[in-house]
């Protein structure tokens, strides 16, 4: 199994030997004795956070997590800061060199554990997260799946998709349809927040595709909510003339022309609420497949896997 590395600079022994008897049985400990070591360790080692102590000899922590930050390839990388108690100016001092956390020592184990779970999921997110979006990418939506399998939770995964966008992006140029692809984002986010709660799962695979993750009783009511506000939208992303006559006037590859209706969007919805969903893939799978088939109607559609579970 692997284990997330995780660097402890302090010049106190002690600091370092609680640290990694709170840590070692999660994560990989690497130490160091001050700031200049640490930097050494990170170019060799590249750990996935660090836990630095503030006043160091050789090189303090706020001078390490400045000189850290400054490196591009480095910069990623977050830092929590150890303070002494009640030294406030230590920790705005760390905050505004780059820290991304603070503990005043002593501090309670089962806090430094929760704060750096929290502190790695929300890392991956952001270096995963999407560009035009800023949604969360592959690499999230995957690990948000395995753990809604492994922790055996009835969920649904709603795979959603713009159809006849290449036609759009052809006739508009890219930066109409950038512009389209935030707004269905923007729509997917309210929808799916205000039906499933702050915490519901929104990502972005890529282009015009995007997935949501709830619980499966509210799947379907945000999924027609979804549509019925993209259907009540979609005539804002036209010119007056191709709104007023309901499709764009294209080509196609052999140069004949054709009319193209306007934008809508499919939703499938893959569920282990009547079937077992074992692996990540099979969601995928099933969910490419309904996609496929709502998109037939020729309109904002979705459809739900009617898979059941031999008895």
């Amino acid at each position: 199994m692997h284990k997330e590395k995780i660097l402890t600079i302090d010049d106190d022994p002690d600091i370092l030997d609680v640290l990694k008897l709170t840590l070692a049985d999660q994560y990989e400990v690497i130490q160091a004795f001050n700031g200049k070591e640490g930097l050494q360790i990170v170019q060799s080692k590249h750990p996935d956070l660090i836990i630095c102590d503030y006043m160091m000899p050789v090189m303090s922590g706020r001078e390490f997590c400045k000189t850290l930050k400054k490196d591009i390839l480095l910069r990623h990388i977050p830092v929590i800061m150890l303070t002494g108690k009640g030294e406030a100016k230590d920790v705005v001092s760390g905050i505004e060199a780059g820290a991304d956390d603070y503990l005043v020592k002593p501090f309670d184990p089962n806090t430094l554990l929760a704060r750096i779970k929290m502190i790695l999921r929300r890392t991956v997110r952001s270096l995963d997260a999407n560009p035009l979006t800023h949604l969360p990418g592959n690499t999230s939506i995957m690990e948000e799946i395995q753990h809604c399998i492994d922790t055996s939770q009835t969920f649904a995964v709603g795979y959603t998709d713009l159809d006849k966008f290449k036609v759009y992006n052809d006739h508009y140029g890219f930066e109409k349809g950038d512009e389209v692809i935030r707004q269905l984002a923007r729509l997917l986010v309210t929808v799916v927040r205000e039906e499933a709660g702050q915490d519901a799962f929104i990502g972005h695979i890529g282009g015009d595709d995007f997935v949501f993750i709830v619980d499966d009783t509210v799947a379907d009511k945000i999924s027609q909510r979804i549509i019925d506000d993209f259907d009540k939208l979609v005539s804002s992303f036209y010119n007056e003339k191709d709104r007023k006559n309901g499709y764009i006037l294209g080509k196609d590859r052999q140069g004949n022309e054709i009319k193209t209706g306007l934008l809508s969007v499919s939703i499938g919805i893959v569920s282990n609420a009547t079937y077992p969903i074992t692996h990540v893939a099979q969601i995928s799978e099933i969910g490419a497949e309904l996609k496929r088939y709502a998109k037939i109607f020729g309109k904002s559609n979705f459809v739900r896997d009617q898979r059941r579970k031999k008895d």
